[in-house]
């Protein structure tokens, strides 16, 4: 067993952490919220700076508190995609950098892949095969794990993702950024009061569609604003929130009927939802299944899982070079 340095520079965080295996020694991050907040979202150029500006820091503290030198560093492990490319990039350029400076193995690492990883920090036990749900502000992944990486995609978003829609009809009411977390504390118990719709795509069962609720609870606001009827936002928030819930239970659980899985995994930002985990736990507990719930602190972007995921792409012989690039989208499935 070694030590792996892992970066993380996917969005809007930048962080570092140090594993071995699926152990955390160590794990920073430094958050852009506040930053971002005063535009209503994550401004990638900005983003990216403040990537420039923390990561070496950011690793020297991941060092110390593992209580490990640069020299007792055996891999270092990169989120080279998907994400915003400007600052996937400095991520990139900077691991590349430590593992020349340091003679050690480059390993790139998908970044669902990642959130998936999660899951392995806090579940000793759990191993693939499996089907995960990954909800987060950009990805909408139903993905069957039949290894730890060895990756089918079962269902995905047509358009925006489960995070998304709620970050944008978040806004559209008028709540803080980042919306997705607002709408939730926000949400009422009363979630039948407005009439939402819940799209679907023809022919694909377990693929997802969120733009046609974003645009409904749009234009509910603006019809209610020029008939000067007040909204109700926290029953429209529970409206929202129970729809894409409804849709993520609905489709993931279908496939795993379909698959004869009976172990589900959730993984991403949304995964951290109260609801989602809620619906999750008592249908999985009705049918028999064994849910596994990244702790909350583990949704979120981090290096730690990057760090665990690593470990099983170093294992399954995934190298990269100094030519290793920088990547806006890729498929799981291909790593």
């Amino acid at each position: 067993m070694f030590n792996i340095l892992a970066i993380e520079s996917s969005c809007d965080e930048t962080a570092v952490a140090v594993t071995q295996g699926r152990e955390v020694l160590s794990s920073v991050i430094a958050s852009q919220v506040d930053e971002h907040k005063l535009y209503g979202g994550v401004v990638p150029e900005i983003a990216s700076r403040r990537h420039i500006e923390a990561i070496s820091g950011l690793t020297e503290q991941a060092l110390k508190e593992a209580g490990c030198g640069p020299e007792e560093i055996g891999a270092v492990a990169v989120t080279y995609a998907p994400g915003l490319i400007g600052a996937l990039l400095v991520g990139v350029n900077f691991a590349k950098a430590f593992g020349f400076g340091q003679g050690i193995p480059l390993i790139p690492v998908h970044h669902l892949r990642s959130h998936i990883a999660a899951n392995y920090i806090a579940a000793e036990e759990l191993e693939p095969p499996f089907l995960a749900l990954v909800v987060s502000g950009g990805h909408s992944h139903i993905v069957d794990v039949a290894g730890y990486t060895d990756f089918k995609v079962i269902g995905r978003t047509r358009d925006d993702a489960a995070g998304e829609c709620f970050d944008k009809t978040a806004r559209a009411m008028g709540l803080p950024y980042p919306g997705g977390v607002y709408l939730d504390k926000t949400a009422s118990k009363d979630r039948n009061r407005y009439s939402l719709p819940k799209p679907s795509v023809d022919g694909s069962v377990y693929d997802f569609s969120f733009s046609g609720l974003k645009t409904a609870v749009v234009n509910l606001l603006h019809n209610s604003a020029q008939k000067g009827e007040p909204v109700d936002i926290p029953a429209l928030c529970a409206g929202v929130r129970g729809t894409v819930c409804d849709l993520l239970l609905d489709h993931t659980l279908r496939a795993a009927a379909a698959l004869r899985r009976d172990r589900i995994v959730l993984a991403g930002g949304v995964s951290a939802n109260s609801e989602l985990r809620a619906r999750f736990e008592t249908a999985c507990a009705g049918r028999g299944y064994k849910l596994y719930l990244p702790p909350v602190h583990l949704c979120g972007d981090n290096a730690a899982m990057v760090g665990v995921q690593g470990y099983y792409e170093y294992l399954a012989g995934r190298r990269a070079g100094a030519n290793l690039n920088a990547y806006a989208t890729r498929s799981i499935e291909t790593g």
